[in-house]
């Protein structure tokens, strides 16, 4: 096998050739640019050798691998990608003190030929891996738009207790579009205290379906004149600010969600059969997973989401009460706890798992760990299977 090692950068890349059967270095360590005639040299200087005799690695890090791992793939190549820190541990492990992009595309070359106890230090990529890209980069967008709007919805909330302290407890609950529209054309208590009664009427008037509020233009008024908080031009502009960018959040998360939504029609995965799973979160964890055959057993699954339980034990020290790893894909493991709730409370198989375990001392997050991993038992047999879910072959 002759193997091909490629530092990737954001400008250049750079690549070397070495065939280990004969201790040959085929190719020097040589730069190439990150455009077309840069890819073209790149062919050019790997047309010489049997396609079905090389394979090409790089290091699967940021995003700046992906338009040369497309164009390749696209040519038929075998491709592994790996983690840095491997490459890293190889480094150190040779007792190497420098590190420049020639020396790592060897260093990416030695970890493609390695085999410690046949366990293969990188994964192969087929053309099939990024059917679930876009997939990948939807569901992502909608968790960093949700942690966006956290972070927005605590500042609107720090500007309301100095502006109008009372005004949460008029509602019953935040953010519905009347909450929303006193907020956008008013900002303060002392805006609604000296307000005309016609205008604030206005922002109470809604299009369309939904619960009205029992809240009265009136009663608002009067609860403005009587509060505390203080005018303040700043922060009544802050939360005009806070609300525009709470509601351009809000429509951008609806149109991710109708994306994800028709992928997740097209796959029509079994994990959908699963009561607590939605057209999100089941696309969340397809996309995160990738395909399912790269896995060879249940437990390289879960170490991947990050909730196998750590283990520590030397000579007749053992402990027994250690955290999960929290290694793998922060965003399936955050999708996992996110759903686990309504997995439990609509599955009688799960809630008897979460009481047993809660019986037996857990904490409610060490118990809801243990039903995490057992969902992920079910939709790992789901997936190998094909099989819809059926709550009565669970134990």
């Amino acid at each position: 096998m002759i193997h091909v090692g490629i530092d990737i950068g954001k400008l250049n890349h750079c690549f070397g050739i070495i065939n280990y059967d004969t201790g040959e270095d085929l190719v020097q360590p040589t730069f190439f640019e990150n455009n077309q005639d840069g890819f073209n040299f790149l062919i050019h200087s790997l047309s010489p050798y049997p396609i079905d005799k090389l394979l090409i690695g790089m290091e699967d890090t940021g995003h700046y691998h992906f338009a040369l791992l497309r164009f390749l793939l696209d040519k038929n190549f075998t491709i592994a990608l790996m983690n840095p820190s491997i490459t890293d541990f190889e480094r150190k492990r040779q007792g190497s003190a420098s590190k420049n992009d020639k020396l790592d595309t060897i260093t990416i070359c030695d970890v493609l030929a390695s085999n410690p106890h046949k366990k293969k230090l990188y994964r192969l990529i087929t053309p099939n891996n990024f059917k679930y890209y876009e997939m990948k980069q939807l569901t992502r967008q909608h968790h960093n738009l949700k942690e966006q709007k956290n972070v927005y919805s605590n500042r609107l909330q720090r500007a309301l207790d100095l502006t109008f302290p009372e005004f949460n407890s008029l509602f019953k609950s935040k953010y519905g579009t009347v909450y929303m529209n006193i907020l956008k054309t008013f900002g303060s208590a002392d805006n609604i205290a000296h307000t005309d009664i016609r205008t604030l009427r206005k922002c109470f008037e809604t299009i369309g379906k939904g619960n009205r509020i029992s809240l009265s233009p009136e009663k608002l008024k009067d609860t403005a004149k009587a509060s505390v908080g203080f005018a303040s031009m700043a922060e009544v502009l802050n939360i005009k600010h806070l609300v525009a960018h709470i509601e351009l959040i809000n429509e951008q998360i609806s149109e991710i969600d109708k994306k994800i939504e028709e992928f997740s029609v097209q796959v029509n995965s079994p994990i959908l059969t699963i009561p607590g799973i939605s057209h999100f979160s089941g696309t969340s964890i397809l996309s995160e997973l990738g395909e399912i055959c790269n896995y060879d057993n249940l437990s390289k699954v879960i170490k991947f989401a990050g909730v196998a339980p750590r283990e520590y034990e030397s000579s007749q020290y053992r402990a027994e009460h250690m955290a999960i790893t929290k290694k793998g894909s922060k965003y399936l493991r955050k999708t996992l706890y996110q759903i686990i709730t309504p997995v439990i409370r609509h599955n009688e198989v799960f809630q008897k798992y979460y009481n047993k375990k809660i019986s037996q001392g857990k904490g409610h997050r060490c118990a809801q760990g243990h039903c995490v991993r057992k969902l992920l038992r079910v939709i790992y047999h789901l997936l190998i299977t094909n099989q819809q879910f059926d709550p009565t072959l669970l134990r």
